[in-house]
């Protein structure tokens, strides 16, 4: 941009240099100093000299032989399958209901700030929380079960893996619902209102505005939670740390909370959970591929092709003649 001769585009550049630092600094060097050491025998508390293996992929190999890494992965998976299938299906609910044009919900903004509200508490608060709740033999979620009948004696929730899973993926859950949908609210409110005005006028029950209108231009926004929820999911950390420390037998112990006990937690081994850490990388990185693929847009793929098809033939056309 230029006025009276000045330009101000060298003024954005200036501005962005913070960024740049700070990105290069914290985000870059780490990352690539991380994908070095992998390849490394770097090992022990204050020691900065390392020497390259001679097999690079000794410390993968390591990894993948390691059976509490890959039980540590079939955790995560399964902590991370039994939130976030609820956390957005409930998400989408929600949307449905706060954007239904005929419900006209009141106190709309107060239903949101309670629903978001467990997002902004700290995981240190919610894991204290919550093991408090399932404290034994005096907790609350005991004294409530045996009241109701449903238990005859305290239950300790704390050495049950299954139980303790379950309570790790309901915090999961009940801290993120809410995230997923407001994003969702904010892709319903992107869509042109004309559409369900007209939806409307034609007779269309709140049902089929939502699944034919509202879902297919929602795709996109989908695709955003569903990716940053695989993300987030598989990079669990936070509270299965703060509530059990992975227990009890390694039952809420998941991917992240093993590369950190491989690096801090006594063992020191950088360079395997170096390795670790590049392994669930690459998983991510494969799994947000195949969600990226399945939910492409199949009619537009097909409109590029017909297009690209027209003008090769109009170009074969033209040479004939």
């Amino acid at each position: 941009m230029r006025k009276n001769n000045i330009s101000y585009a060298k003024y954005g550049y200036l501005f962005s240099i913070p960024f740049v630092l700070a990105f290069l600094i914290f985000n870059l060097y780490p990352t690539i100093y991380t994908i070095v050491i992998g390849f490394t025998d770097l090992r022990g508390l204050g020691r900065t000299t390392f020497k390259f293996l001679e097999d690079p992929f000794q410390n993968y190999k390591s990894i993948l032989n390691n059976a509490t890494f890959l039980r540590s992965l079939q955790t995560t998976f399964i902590i991370w399958i039994f939130n976030f299938i609820p956390q957005v299906l409930l998400a989408l609910l929600l949307t449905a209901w706060f954007t239904n044009r005929r419900l006209k919900i009141k106190a709309q903004g107060l239903f949101k700030v309670l629903i978001y509200m467990p997002n902004i508490i700290t995981a240190a608060t919610i894991a204290i929380l919550f093991n408090s709740l399932t404290g034994y033999p005096k907790g609350p979620i005991n004294d409530l079960l045996i009241k109701l009948g449903i238990l005859d004696a305290p239950s300790n929730f704390h050495l049950q893996s299954g139980t303790a899973r379950g309570v790790v993926s309901f915090i999961q859950f009940w801290m993120w619902y809410g995230h997923s949908m407001i994003i969702l609210i904010a892709g319903v409110l992107g869509i042109n209102p004309t559409l369900f005005e007209a939806a409307e006028v034609d007779g269309a029950t709140p049902s089929q505005i939502f699944f034919k209108i509202t879902l297919p231009r929602l795709k996109t926004i989908l695709l955003y939670v569903l990716v940053t929820g695989l993300i987030g999911g598989i990079q669990m950390f936070d509270i299965p740390r703060l509530f059990l420390w992975g227990g009890p037998d390694n039952a809420t112990l998941t991917s992240s909370v093993f590369i950190y006990n491989q690096a801090f937690a006594g063992s020191y081994l950088y360079n395997r959970a170096s390795a670790a850490s590049m392994i669930v990388f690459i998983i991510i990185l494969v799994l947000s591929g195949i969600m990226f693929y399945s939910m492409r847009d199949k009619d537009e793929i097909k409109l590029r092709k017909f297009e690209k098809n027209r003008l090769k033939e109009e170009k074969r056309m033209g040479g004939v003649r």
